[in-house]
């Protein structure tokens, strides 16, 4: 923070923050450190060339705020995480949640004691990285039902490798898929329609990957299309307690949680980078904070972050209580995603011709929030997932 707005309010400016412990703040603070060293400095260089900085996966396991809920942290302090993450740079944040929040808890809540013994501890450190390979090329919000990747389980002997799976077909989307060593994939059994997960070992023959290129948004992380051609995967890789979708719920509802958390994190960066250019920016002879209209969308984009956050804020809550159900969990994605469209807006036209820049940070601030908007459920499929609950008619199908 420059000198110019220090001592200034926080966006926090209802003070969530000061709900968490003061463990957690102080992890929280460790956070913000490392933050402010090794991501901050370099984020906007890393999204201009489209490159990943895989060298700070180290530092940032030394932190250790994998599954930060299952090390006796809160779903707040969760939150939070992928909150501040998201502030100072979206893809390492999406990266995150992608590996940890995904693949890991995926192991952590699905797989075999066999599975969690020779995988886990690896990937929590971040020695090993992991994606998450459900979208495909045809199927977005469909893909439940639309699944067009098949798994054959063949029977075998020692000659033959054992009993093993066989993979056909292909992903699309897939957030850390071109550098990481394993893919969660989803595939429909060929046998009885099921779905079933497996982990596959990313160098295996027949596992195709390519990066998605000429991306306006998280232009950091790799998402990758994948592409299985009778990929053979072990009896022993398949996901252990995964036997359909609905097995996948908890997971993928934990997961629109933390997105909706990005949301919040991207209002949080838009108002620090939107007040602090007013204040410093001078026009027509004064700081462009001494203009009325500025002040009313600095408000605006202040009370937008404050309401999502609060509402996260009850999220957490309800998941402390076990109790935070599907449409709850879209709401609150809805909703914020929203308001965050409408923040990041107001901050880029703050900034005027500086604001489509990434100099400036605000350009890719923008633009990041379009990927947010999106993924773990469009804002429309999770409208009419609240709307399914508040009338209990369907109109998705």
């Amino acid at each position: 923070m420059t000198a110019s707005v220090a001592g200034l309010p926080a966006a926090d400016f209802f003070d969530f923050e000061s709900l968490l412990g003061a463990a957690e703040r102080e992890k929280l603070a460790d956070l913000r450190r490392f933050l402010a060293r090794e991501v901050a400095p370099y984020a906007g260089d890393w999204w201009n060339k489209a490159e990943f900085p895989a060298h700070i996966l180290p530092k940032l396991a030394a932190l250790e705020l994998s599954a930060p809920a299952r090390r006796g942290y809160t779903d707040l302090f969760a939150g939070l995480v992928i909150a501040e993450m998201t502030r100072v740079d979206t893809s390492l944040a999406t990266f995150f949640l992608v590996h940890h929040g995904l693949f890991v808890e995926s192991l952590h809540g699905f797989g075999s004691a066999e599975q969690k013994a020779r995988l886990l501890e690896d990937a929590a450190s971040l020695r090993t990285t992991g994606a998450f390979a459900l979208t495909e090329p045809e199927h977005g919000s469909d893909v439940a039902g639309g699944m067009e990747t098949r798994a054959r389980r063949v029977s075998g002997g020692a000659a033959d490798g054992g009993d093993h799976w066989v993979l056909n077909g292909a992903k699309r989307w897939i957030g850390n898929g071109t550098f990481c060593d394993y893919l969660l994939v989803w595939a429909r059994d060929e046998d009885d329609g099921g779905i079933r997960g497996f982990i596959v070992d990313a160098t295996l023959p027949g596992v195709g990957r390519s990066r998605i290129e000429n991306k306006i948004a998280l232009r950091t992380v790799q998402n990758a299309d994948i592409v299985f051609r009778d990929v053979r995967v072990a009896e022993a890789d398949r996901l252990a307690g995964i036997n359909s979708f609905e097995d996948t719920n908890e997971l993928l509802r934990g997961s629109r949680i933390m997105v909706a958390w990005q949301g919040v994190g991207q209002q949080l960066a838009a108002f620090d980078v939107a007040r602090q250019y007013a204040v410093e920016r001078r026009q027509f002879g004064r700081p462009l904070a001494k203009f009325q209209l500025v002040q009313q969308q600095l408000v605006t984009m202040l009370g937008n972050a404050v309401a999502s956050m609060g509402m996260m804020v009850r999220i957490a809550q309800l998941q402390e209580r076990g109790t935070a159900d599907m449409a709850q969990v879209s709401l609150a994605k809805s909703y914020v995603s929203a308001r965050m469209r409408e923040t990041v807006a107001m901050g880029r036209s703050l900034l005027g011709g500086n604001g489509i820049v990434t100099d400036y940070r605000m350009a890719k601030i923008f633009a990041d929030a379009e990927a947010i908007y999106t993924y773990e459920g469009s804002y429309e499929i999770n409208t009419l997932i609240v709307g399914r609950a508040v009338t209990g008619v369907s109109a998705i199908v």
